[in-house]
């Protein structure tokens, strides 16, 4: 959410911004937003003017009564009560113009990086660039489901019968492996001197509503029937909401956070065969990593963020490359975006397993993070985060990567001690 301050005072920024995420149904919102701002603030003024009239007035009452004044004292009763009620159904419309303006507000997206490419949809995003060789093998890589299979790693047909379409049962060897990826991510991060934590797995709606866009809550969140909580899509969710409602200090900037939960998203829309398996599901874990830092600082820590997750890969031998989302691809609330994307030598393409943004002050104006600087003024701190690593998805890439021409799969050296000191898993 942007400073209605600075929409008031550059609309045509604001204007240009939503062109340019192809978003033009929402341009007439920018000058219904400054209207009701106008009147919001008219209102305000004369609520402030009406309570200093009544003070005052009232004040003279005691005067007037004292000097035997009763018919005067009772004019100025009147003009108090009158005063109140006209109070009374200007604070409802105030309470009632906020609340239009803050709705308004949370729908106009972000303000985009400069840098940000111009593009309509996730077709133009730009890589940029790779990391480690694409290699094909020359003989067959079966579909990820299949290699679990062998292994009796995965029961597709039992979770079905038992949760439905989107869920799975991991076993053995592939379960023990997902695990071992999860703490590898974790020791990984908190080497990088990063906090490890792990969050409350539901949250309150006003914590949704402060990370997310309404599009995005739709699409993903699962309600608690009868409650005020939603079931996490992201620890990022509950670990910037960690610091709503705070005021912190600028000395202990930045605050950077591991964190692991597992997740759960509707993940609504049709999908096509390559995403059969547990390429996308309903319910899956992950080690995330988010940033609350200064305003000057989000830059640096964006780059060092995706760094993170490239070198993560690359650590355990599997190619990955960066792509940077185009204006169109990009949530309401991000400023910028990269995708890192692993290698798959089945498809001979990358696909995507990780996600990196920057959301500048967008989340923490929501859920009021501010910072306390040494001047003592207070300002919204910057917000960002990024997917360490999520299996099972990033199984796929790693047991394409490392399958072996007999159907072994080598555990890179990283792995090992978190697989009980295996170098292969064997059929």
């Amino acid at each position: 959410m942007i400073d209605i301050k600075f929409l008031r005072e550059n609309p045509d920024v604001v204007k240009e911004n939503i062109k340019k995420k192809f978003q033009d149904k929402k341009l007439p919102l920018v000058d219904e937003v400054i209207e009701l701002d106008a009147e919001y603030r008219k209102i305000i003024q004369r609520a402030e003017t009406l309570r200093a009239d009544r003070n005052r007035i009232s004040k003279e009452i005691g005067g007037f009564m004292a000097k035997g004044m009763k018919d005067e004292a009772e004019k100025a009763k009147a003009q108090v009560a009158a005063f109140s009620k006209e109070q009374e159904e200007l604070e409802a419309k105030e309470a009632e113009y906020s609340e239009k303006i803050t709705k308004i507000m949370m729908t106009i997206p972000n303000i985009i990086d400069p840098s940000v490419p111009i593009g309509k949809d996730d077709t133009e995003n730009v890589e940029i660039k790779r990391y480690g060789e694409p290699v094909v093998p020359d003989f067959e890589i079966p579909y990820h489901s299949e290699i679990m299979e062998k292994f009796n790693g995965i029961d597709l047909d039992s979770a079905r019968k038992v949760a439905g379409n989107g869920f799975y049962y991991l076993m053995g060897d592939i379960a023990r492996l997902h695990s071992a990826v999860i703490s590898y991510a974790r020791d990984f991060m908190i080497d990088r001197g990063f906090t490890y934590c792990v969050p409350p797995f539901m949250i309150r709606s006003n914590v949704v509503t402060g990370v997310m866009s309404f599009e995005e809550m739709d699409a993903m969140m699962y309600k608690i029937e009868g409650e005020d909580l939603y079931l996490i899509g992201t620890s990022e969710h509950s670990m910037i909401g960690k610091f709503i409602d705070t005021i912190i200090d600028e000395d202990t900037l930045p605050r950077t956070l591991t964190s692991y939960s597992p997740c759960f998203r509707k993940e609504k829309g049709a999908h096509g065969i390559e995403e059969r398996g547990v390429y996308r599901i309903h319910q899956f874990e992950k080690q995330e990593m988010i940033v609350v830092c200064h305003p000057d600082e989000s830059k640096m820590w964006f780059e060092k963020l995706w760094q993170n997750t490239v070198d993560l890969f690359r650590s355990m031998d599997i190619p990955v490359r960066t792509i940077e989302c185009c204006s169109g691809d990009l949530a309401d609330l991000k400023v910028k975006s990269y995708d890192v994307e692993a290698w798959s030598p089945r498809q001979k393409k990358y696909f995507e397993v990780g996600s990196c943004s920057n959301l500048g002050d967008a989340q923490a104006r929501r859920l009021k993070i501010r910072v306390k600087g040494k001047d003592g003024k207070k300002y919204f701190a910057h917000t960002l985060n990024n997917t360490v690593v999520a299996p099972p998805r990033m199984l796929i890439a790693f047991l394409e990567n490392n399958l072996q021409a007999d159907g072994s799969v080598r555990i890179p050296e990283v792995l090992r001690p978190y697989m009980g000191g295996k170098s292969q898993l064997t059929v």
